[in-house]
């Protein structure tokens, strides 16, 4: 559960740096009222404790088998 939430968060915070770096808009920062905001800063770090969290996803053995 907690994988499918980090992995979640952590495309969700790589689709606002797209929405940045092509069109420089800070889609987070929109919805709730700037970076400076504490409910944009709560989600700026949730969604950077889970791209930390996605990081062990690497080094986990993979199951090859099916669900």
């Amino acid at each position: 559960m907690l994988d499918t939430v980090s992995l979640l968060l952590t495309i969700i915070g790589g689709i606002n740096w797209l929405l940045v770096g092509i069109f420089q808009f800070d889609l987070v920062a929109w919805i709730f009222g700037g970076q400076g905001a504490l409910v944009s800063r709560i989600i700026y770090t949730l969604v950077g404790v889970a791209a930390l969290w996605c990081i062990t996803l690497l080094f986990r053995p993979r199951d090859c088998g099916t669900r």
